[in-house]
């Protein structure tokens, strides 16, 4: 999955407001954990809706998740990134190298989750409205679109995805 460029739309919008929450509570310099939780606080009062995407990043990549950055702070500590997931589309088994936090616009995004030894040990399901969030370690999962529409999702990751190229730390199949 590669980001393209931020939106200048985006960053004028109602965006601002999570930007301003997501930012607040990062500098409250907790273990990520903590983070997570109040970043994932921030995204439910703040959930946009899918028109945060425009009508062409919203179609997806027929061969691939596709993501569309939408913020970097400007000092690296978080990013926000648009996910569009056609129907059957699927990550591999990864875990993260920050905390991740998650919130469904559209659509259904299935969480396969894993052990240390990629034994299954759990499994979301989450709908439009639902946020969710982690901090490695303990994240190894894998993410599929498992509905019949097109899943659009908002994740906010604790690091500087232009930078960094990707919040995956390692694949496992």
């Amino acid at each position: 999955m590669t980001p393209t460029t931020v939106t200048p739309a985006v960053a004028a919008s109602a965006f601002t407001d999570l930007v301003a929450g997501v930012r607040a509570a990062v500098r409250a310099r907790t273990d990520w954990a903590e983070t997570a939780r109040l970043v994932a606080d921030q995204l439910r009062r703040h959930l946009p809706d899918p028109g945060i995407l425009t009508a062409d990043q919203r179609l997806g990549d027929p061969d691939r998740p596709a993501g569309h950055l939408l913020h970097v702070e400007p000092d690296g500590t978080f990013s926000i990134l648009g996910l569009v997931w056609r129907p059957g589309q699927t990550t591999r088994i990864h875990d993260h190298i920050t905390w991740c936090v998650v919130g469904v616009l559209q659509g259904i995004e299935h969480e396969d989750l894993y052990d240390d030894q990629l034994n299954p040990i759990g499994e979301n399901h989450s709908q439009p409205g639902e946020v969710t969030g982690f901090a490695p370690p303990g994240d190894i999962h894998r993410i599929r679109n498992t509905g019949t529409e097109t899943a659009i999702s908002l994740h906010i990751y604790g690091t500087d995805i232009t930078r960094v190229g990707s919040s995956a730390r390692r694949y496992y199949d």
